[in-house]
């Protein structure tokens, strides 16, 4: 690997301070995600001679049947990939059914969360196909085969996963196909059990074969199409037909001389970026790395971002003003001055001026480098399942809403807010990381601390990733991780913030992968909140 990364990765500290089953990986060769299975589907791929590309498809193809609780062929799915001279942004979102007008809806006060009236089109098929064909060096079957295998032959059910599984069950039990695919004696499986699943090994094959057209236009968009009109849906052959993924431009924005990058909306990656605009006004160095005061302004910063992404964020052709009006330096200066920094407040939008989801990445010797994310939303998404196919369908609909003119609102052929964001961290225009921390509105909170303990305190990746997380929920409402310091927690009381201490190993605080890129090659991190693991060769 060339030499590019002397001058520009983050100068940092071994130390790893916080409690953690993980180490970081050094290896010329990473993947880095929440299976370990997954990780060597990837792997494999790269000792065939395949690019990190290929690793990253094989990765995400094996999620889908070894952690189906955060995603499945009926997933979404964003990447960022840097090809060794420049970044390139993928939104693989589906849109909205044709028949999902605002009048289909009439007479609900919410966007449907569940079965198939909260399922838009979905996009991870179509991102695999885009990757590959840009990227790929090995023949797009051969990114198949663990996946196939695995849900052929059967896995063990992995701990964090079985309690996933379990606590869904009672909500998703009656959707249709779900107890069928999802509880084959009758309940969730347990850790240590084998789950396998032929009919979605068939359906993986198809793809395969088809190089993608089966599952948009062929045998199985005629079937998810099928049980779509059987139960009350109105997704239609048409509506998979006239899918297809985009290659976007990558939004950014500066940090203490470092570039952050995000997918551009219909994703929440501008709010990640708003805060750390916000943050770079509020000189965090000055306070230590765990104090109250640096855990206020950027739970603040964090709740600021919220208030104009949610208000403002949806599909492009809707949105009132544009990224670069959200990141308008002025403006976030002036958004930066409204922080108290002693008392916690309950932030309303701005005015910019006019003009269950699984975390991937993989890096090879080659220079090239992924960040990819794919989700089927809440935990197992809508709970559809069509029946002979082992596709489980994505709620991601539930992400408009209803409010008569607001940019989100739901339309044909719109794509919704979405909050699945992958990163990625430059400096000088060259590759320092690539990463994501997975899990609802918790990901541009996650990547905010991390890229704050990084750059403005030197944390290490894996210290970074390991240390105690906060997530701001409505109005005053935070919730932080019950390894957090009481002395931290009851100052932050004090200033006002309702705080909630949460133990959730899975969703509640986010799970991360990293990979930094070193002169030599790679240092890979992975979050201990979930099953996963970093690993190289």
């Amino acid at each position: 690997m060339p030499d590019t990364a002397a001058n520009v990765i983050p100068q940092f500290s071994w130390d790893l301070p916080y409690s953690s089953r993980r180490m970081p990986v050094l290896a010329s060769n990473v993947v880095a995600t929440s299976h370990p299975l997954a990780v060597q589907a990837g792997l494999a791929m790269i000792q065939r001679g395949g690019s990190a590309a290929d690793a990253i498809i094989a990765t995400a193809i094996a999620l889908t049947f070894l952690e189906p609780v955060s995603n499945g062929l009926g997933a979404d799915a964003f990447a960022l990939l840097w090809d060794g001279r420049q970044l390139h942004g993928l939104n693989a979102s589906g849109r909205a059914p044709a028949g999902w007008t605002p009048q289909y809806f009439a007479g609900k006060s919410a966007m449907p969360q569940r079965g198939w009236n909260s399922v838009s089109v979905p996009g991870a098929v179509s991102a695999w196909v885009a990757i590959h064909s840009r990227f790929g060096k090995l023949p797009f079957g051969d990114l198949f085969e663990p996946a196939i295998r695995y849900a052929r032959d059967g896995v063990m059910i992995a701990p964090v996963l079985a309690h996933k599984w379990v606590s869904q069950v009672p909500v998703l039990k009656d959707q249709p196909g779900f107890a069928q695919y999802f509880m084959p004696r009758g309940r969730a499986p347990l850790a240590g059990e084998r789950f396998a699943a032929p009919d979605m090994a068939a359906t993986l094959s198809k793809i395969a074969e088809s190089k993608g057209a089966a599952f948009y236009q062929g045998e199985l968009a005629e079937k998810m199409a099928a049980h779509s009109a059987a139960n009350g849906g109105v997704m239609k052959t048409a509506d998979l037909a006239a899918h297809a993924a985009d290659w976007v431009e990558p939004i950014a924005g500066g940090y203490r001389g470092y570039t952050m990058h995000e997918i551009p909306p219909n994703g929440q990656g501008i709010a990640a970026l708003i805060a750390l605009g916000i943050a770079e006004e509020l000189d965090l160095p000055s306070f230590k790395v765990d104090s109250a005061d640096s855990q206020h302004l950027q739970i603040e910063a964090m709740k600021l971002a919220f208030t104009d992404a949610y208000r403002y964020v949806a599909d492009p052709r809707s949105m009132e003003v544009t990224p670069a009006q959200l990141l308008d330096r002025d403006y976030l200066k002036a958004r930066a001055k409204l922080i108290d920094r002693k008392r916690a407040q309950d932030f309303k939008h701005g005015k910019p001026p006019t003009g269950g989801t699984v975390y991937l990445t993989a890096a090879d010797a080659d220079g090239m480098m992924v960040s990819y994310i794919q989700s089927n939303y809440m935990g197992f998404g809508s709970g559809v399942v069509v029946p002979g196919t082992g596709i489980s369908m994505q709620n991601r609909g539930a992400g408009f809403t209803l409010e008569p003119g607001h940019p989100n609102a739901v339309g044909p052929g719109k794509r919704p807010f979405h909050t699945i964001i992958p990163a990625f961290l430059s400096k000088d225009g060259k590759p320092v990381m690539s990463f994501g921390v997975m899990g609802g509105d918790m990901q541009p909170q996650g990547h905010l601390q991390i890229a704050v303990r990084l750059l403005a305190y030197g944390q290490n990746p894996q210290a970074a990733c390991d240390a105690p997380r906060w997530k701001v929920n409505t109005g005053l409402g935070l919730e932080v991780e019950s390894e957090m310091n009481s002395a931290v927690v009851a100052d932050l009381v004090g200033r006002g913030h309702r705080v909630e201490t949460r133990y959730d190993p899975y969703m509640d605080f986010g799970a991360g992968q990293f990979i930094l890129r070193m002169p030599d090659g790679y240092l890979a991190a992975s979050d201990s909140r979930r099953d996963g693991q970093a690993a190289g060769f």
